[in-house]
């Protein structure tokens, strides 16, 4: 995969160069930077991320209503993680009575 040194968008293979369909730009292909370039078949599985859950290792339990019509309940077990790419942090949620799960960030 190329990105195009103009605009940034992602350049498609055209012929003998590379295209940008964003700005027009078109640069040269280069077999030999062309064949170190990663492929599907050549990346790593490293298997499903993980994910949290508020039941287990829970940070603790607050008064917190579940969020459910349904339910009475008025504590919640919670969790907080850090949201990717951000700078603050998730708060997972999960009611004691009824299980149900939520987040607030």
């Amino acid at each position: 995969m190329r990105f195009c040194d103009e605009c940034g968008s992602m350049m498609h293979t055209a012929d003998d160069a590379w295209a940008c369909r964003s700005c027009g730009n078109r640069e040269p292909r280069d077999s030999q930077a062309e064949a170190a370039m990663a492929t599907r078949d050549a990346q790593r599985d490293d298997g499903a991320p993980d994910v949290a859950d508020a039941t287990r290792g829970a940070a603790g339990t607050m008064r917190k209503p579940c969020p459910t019509d349904d339910c009475d309940g008025e504590r919640a077990d919670y969790e907080t993680m850090p949201k990717p790419g951000g700078s603050y942090e998730v708060r997972l949620f999960t009611c004691v009575e009824c299980g149900r799960k939520w987040r607030e960030s």
